[in-house]
């Protein structure tokens, strides 16, 4: 059975992916918004923010990646969506293949296009500035959180396309993720937001992923914020993994 899964995954996998080879377009969208925040935020707004010694591009970095990734997110439900739409898992089902293969083969896309994204993005912190000590093992550990964070979210996703009604309901879903890392560490100090807002922001799942990652880059000591970001985000890919297989479950009895 674990066999006929892994076949049946790679071979749905290698679908999908040619599919986003077809059209460059969607990674190179999914990186421009980061980017052109990462611009505004750096020669706009940077000079106003006081970051200590670090540069405001290191500063920010961790939380344009987050935003990355939920950005790229909304394809993953479009691409469901339209597969689901054309009659396509119709067709899978007639097949001798694994059922859950299908999801699998869209979540895996969705990690390998998310990562494509996040190296450009990361090429252009670098030639803005962005530097960093950090060694192989911390940049490991960086790429495990992200990798972490894609498959929690990408799960989202996955309910989103299944349950839609319309191509822009799939992926609309993403605009509240986006919108989040706005209201936490990424930007400014938590310090300096007002009572009930700060107390939101260090309180949600991204400032404590943004926190973990930038203490990474910097080499400073991790503590307690990386546990809470492991926390975090295997509690919504077990959520979102539970809820999408249900959903799956019920498009195809």
């Amino acid at each position: 059975m674990a066999t006929h899964f892994f076949a049946d995954t790679a071979a749905l996998t290698g679908r999908s992916l040619r599919h986003v080879t077809r059209s460059l377009d969607t990674i190179i969208t999914t990186a421009v918004t980061p980017v052109a925040l990462m611009l505004l935020f750096v020669y706009v707004f940077g000079g106003a923010i006081d970051t200590g010694s670090d540069s405001y591009v290191s500063y920010m970095l961790p939380g344009i990646l987050l935003i990355t990734i939920a950005s790229g997110i909304a394809y993953t439900a479009h691409r469901l969506f339209m597969d689901m739409q054309s009659g396509v898992f119709e067709r899978f089902q007639s097949m001798p293949i694994v059922r859950s293969g299908v999801l699998w083969a869209h979540v895996l896309t969705s990690v390998t296009a998310n990562l494509i994204s996040l190296l450009i993005v990361v090429g252009v912190a670098i030639l803005m500035g962005f530097r960093t000590g950090a060694g192989v093992m911390a940049w490991l550990v960086v790429v495990g959180i992200l990798v972490l964070f894609t498959l929690a979210l990408t799960w989202l996703a996955v309910i989103a396309g299944l349950s839609a009604k319309t191509v822009d309901g799939a992926t609309a879903f993403s605009y509240p993720l986006i919108f989040l890392p706005f209201i936490s560490s990424a930007f400014v100090p938590t310090e300096t937001m007002p009572g009930p807002v700060r107390a939101f922001a260090e309180h949600q799942p991204v400032t404590s992923i943004v926190n973990t990652i930038r203490d990474l880059f910097t080499q400073q000591p991790i503590g307690d914020d990386m546990w809470i970001a492991l926390g975090w985000c295997v509690g919504i890919l077990l959520a979102g993994y539970g809820l999408a297989m249900g959903a799956y479950r019920r498009k195809i009895a």
